[in-house]
């Protein structure tokens, strides 16, 4: 294998990298790069296909560091081969408008794949990268034509195997053998609070092994490089095990705090800087020094990662000569543009059309799309039947030896894992050549908060299909009743969280979310047949908010969403005819695009003037940005058929009329009366 002088040289420049850094940050984690270096060194000089002149190249290995904290080893590794981050980049360390940011973000650095750092997280995320590339091979690869066939190394460390996450995330990626997927741990026995010992004794590698995995150990992670290599190797070889190479290293290594949890999150001492540099045998007076053998041994590698895909684009050119379509198709979806046409095949209502429950008009719409964007992939963590997530005819994304469907197929069967499902979608996003989708019950969609907040952070787009929406979904009771999870996910900045209230809304609800290259959504769903409403579009829907039933010279304006607004249709005429109050009705399916619109359009909805009610059977929370008084549900909910349990918490046509009835009386004798949308002191930034 043949390491010699300038290898070790490489390896020390990263640790002394990665001390200064933080030191110069006066913040960071230094330990576990220096402890990480040697296998960081191995994996990019000798193992990792990769061209840092295009960072994006389709075949390119991908690396996760799911050890987020590590950062400062990631970001030495791409400045020494040239990914664009320059000295002064690492000198910029954690510091506000850097490429180089306290974790890694995939949207700010070139060369990183996904955004890390809450634990468990990224090795959940090369899951997803793994089940992509296994997809995207079966899809496109031909005989002769290895045109995706990559790998997915993650680095991760004793707290994310202790999360939950990626324990589920794991535990799928061995029923699916992934074989591209290799897994290294650093074993150094540390977390923050000292001593795995305290809380972390068990076998890990046992654990993994029942998952399916194979298990690999290297005992000195300091100073085996052969061994190192030969592991990563042995890993390679095993085509439908996923492999973690369990790897003994000292946190810290080097350091006079070596081996302590003192070392794991905070920079090394003057002086004990100076000893490394010493004892590494560089210039304890320079900071931030690359010698240039290191540079040339790095631009090495470089260069043949640059070569290689160089060989690859002439192997596509001739794929694109007998496979023209496939190409093409293969081209488009890393543009994240869809299919030209895909929109024609949204169903749309009207009035008519018989009442439907919103998860049963998003199965329509899935059974309508799924032939015209091909890159659209999906599932359900065990709730296929519930979700109604698979299209007629879908073939199941299984190992091919299992006889369950083939690596092709289109729908993951996720099992009971919501949290890892959501990190796998952000992964499986992150590749460049799909679109996930995957389905739940909206209530624990909160299971997998973690991995929504980064999908949003990650500006990934994934659609969850949250069913089971309100209280409307009767007899389970309020274990499974959603109260606070709107108000949750409507507070997460570049989420779109929908909740239509007829056909044409689903409709357009998938049409935002599919056409939104960088912006995650969550389609909160009936359970309970919806009638398909007069006024409703998807023309007007995709704007987010739009006034459903105009009433000239109205009294109160009714804004809801989902079941509630068709109850609210009825409260128009309950007013009317009982107490001679005229209503408009507002159907606002997704505040986050509402507010994306001009103000004069926001306005001409929700005009000065008009006192304005929300109507929705979840937390008030939020609807006084739009309405001067609210209706909702700021307790848990009930246990019982859906329309009692409606009935119980008078959300019917004459418990909406009678606070519309109160609203007015309250704002008659106020003199112009303002939209929330024109308070002077509303600022988002």
């Amino acid at each position: 294998m043949g390491y010699t002088d300038t290898d070790k040289l490489a390896i020390n420049t990263i640790r002394v990298l990665a001390a200064d850094a933080t030191a110069h940050a006066n913040s960071g984690h230094p330990g576990a790069p220096m402890g990480m270096a040697p296998v960081a060194h191995v994996l990019f000089n000798k193992i990792m296909k990769f061209n840092p002149k295009n960072p994006k190249w389709l075949n390119r290995d991908r690396f996760v560091l799911s050890n987020g904290h590590a950062c400062m080893l990631q970001y030495a590794l791409l400045h020494l081969y040239g990914y664009g981050v320059s000295i002064d980049d690492l000198k910029a360390f954690r510091t506000v408008d850097s490429i180089t940011p306290g974790h890694p973000e995939a949207h700010d650095t070139p060369g990183i794949e996904v955004t890390t750092g809450p634990l468990g997280q990224g090795i959940s995320n090369a899951v997803g990268l793994a089940i992509a590339q296994a997809h995207t091979g079966a899809v496109f690869n031909k005989p002769g034509f290895d045109l995706v066939d990559n790998y997915t190394y993650a680095f991760l460390g004793d707290g994310c195997l202790m999360e939950g996450v990626s324990s589920e995330a794991c535990s799928l990626a061995g029923h699916l053998q992934l074989g591209n997927l290799i897994a290294v741990w650093d074993d150094n026995q540390i977390t923050i609070d000292g001593d795995t010992n305290q809380a972390f004794t068990e076998d890990v590698l046992k654990r993994y092994e029942a998952y399916g995995w194979q298990v690999l150990t290297v005992g000195d992670g300091e100073n085996d490089l052969e061994g190192i290599e030969a592991a990563l190797k042995a890993a390679q070889a095993v085509k439908d095990k996923p492999t973690l190479i369990k790897l003994t290293t000292i946190i810290g290594y080097g350091s006079k705090l070596q081996g302590t949890h003192s070392v794991h999150g905070s920079p090394l001492k003057a002086d004990d800087i100076k000893q490394l540099k010493e004892k590494f045998g560089f210039n304890p007076e320079q900071s931030f020094v690359v010698p240039q053998e290191v540079y040339d041994l790095c631009n090495a590698a470089s260069s043949k990662g640059a070569a290689a895909e160089e060989e690859w684009n002439q192997l596509f050119a001739k794929y694109s000569e007998q496979y023209k379509a496939e190409a093409a198709d293969l081209v488009r979806r890393q543009t994240g543009d869809l299919p030209e046409g895909w929109e024609k095949s949204l169903p749309v209502y009207t009035p008519a059309d018989a009442a439907v429950a919103s998860r049963k008009l998003s199965e329509i719409v899935l059974n309508k799309i799924y032939e015209a964007i091909p890159e659209l992939i999906g599932g359900s963590a065990d709730l296929t039947g519930s979700n109604l997530t698979r299209w007629k005819g879908a073939v199941d994304f299984q190992p091919p030896a299992t006889g369950l469907g083939d690596y092709s197929g289109r729908y993951i069967r996720f099992g009971v894992r919501e949290h890892g499902m959501g990190a796998i979608m952000n992964g499986m996003s992150a590749y460049g050549t799909l679109l996930p989708y995957a389905g739940t019950f909206l209530n624990f969609v909160s299971y997998a908060a973690g991995s929504v907040r980064l999908s949003s952070l990650s500006q990934v787009r994934n659609i969850w299909v949250a069913t089971h929406d309100s209280i409307g979904l009767g007899e389970d009771g309020p274990t499974h009743q959603p109260i606070e999870t709107l108000a949750h996910f409507r507070a997460l900045p570049n989420m779109m969280v929908w909740r239509p209230a007829d056909g044409n809304e689903t409709s357009a609800a998938y049409y935002v979310a599919l056409t939104s290259k960088h912006t995650p959504s969550i389609l909160a769903l009936s359970r309970q047949n919806l009638p398909q409403l007069e006024g409703s579009t998807i023309d007007r829907a995709v704007k987010g908010g739009y006034v459903l039933h105009e009433q000239e010279g109205a009294d109160i304006t009714l804004v809801s969403t989902g079941s509630e607004v068709c109850i609210c249709i009825d409260a128009v005429k309950e007013l009317a005819e009982k107490h001679n109050i005229k209503a408009r009705v507002v159907s606002m399916p997704c505040v986050e695009v509402f507010d994306a619109q001009p103000k004069d359009y926001r306005l001409s909805v929700l005009p000065d003037g008009i006192p304005s009610l929300s109507v929705e059977v979840m937390t008030t929370l939020g609807w006084e940005r739009y309405t001067h008084e609210q209706f909702g549900l700021n307790r848990f909910g009930a246990s019982g058929a859906y329309k009692d349990v409606y009935k119980k918490f008078e959300f019917t046509p004459e418990g909406i009329a009678k606070r519309a009835i109160a609203t007015v009386n309250f704002w008659k004798d106020v003199p112009n009366i303002r939209s929330p949308i024109n308070r002077a002191f509303t600022q988002i930034i």
